[in-house]
């Protein structure tokens, strides 16, 4: 059973930061590719950054590119998200996703697993 379990959102003035966590269980994640979506209250759920754990290809939104970093731990089977200069539309709940494929999908129904996600709020 995968699991992803997202840590690391909170409160942050704009132009701060914060580094987003995903532990993820119950695979092998070579294979994978691990992505970060985000949704905002009243919005649909946007593609924000994904990377290829094996090879550690990365692909970010437009929104988000040169300020946001996407990166994993092999040892600790963690990904996180490194958000710099962040925004009052950077607002919304984060979700870690594992795709079981090696493409790197921008849709968020390309991803089979999901963690329950955590709030990130960027007051201005």
């Amino acid at each position: 059973q995968v699991q992803l379990v997202e840590s690391g959102g909170g409160l942050v003035q704009a132009g701060g930061s914060l580094r987003l966590s995903c532990a993820a269980s119950g695979r092998t994640f070579s294979n994978y590719v691990m992505g970060w979506f985000r949704q905002a209250p009243g919005k649909e759920r946007e593609f924000v950054a994904a990377i290829r754990w094996s090879g550690g290809t990365t692909y970010y939104a437009d929104s988000v590119k040169g300020r946001f970093t996407i990166s994993r731990d092999n040892a600790k089977n963690t990904v996180f998200l490194q958000m710099l200069s962040l925004k009052p539309e950077d607002t919304a709940v984060y979700y870690c996703a594992a795709n079981p494929a090696l493409r790197i999908g921008l849709s968020r129904h390309e991803y089979a697993y999901w963690g329950q996600g955590t709030h990130v709020t960027v007051s201005s």
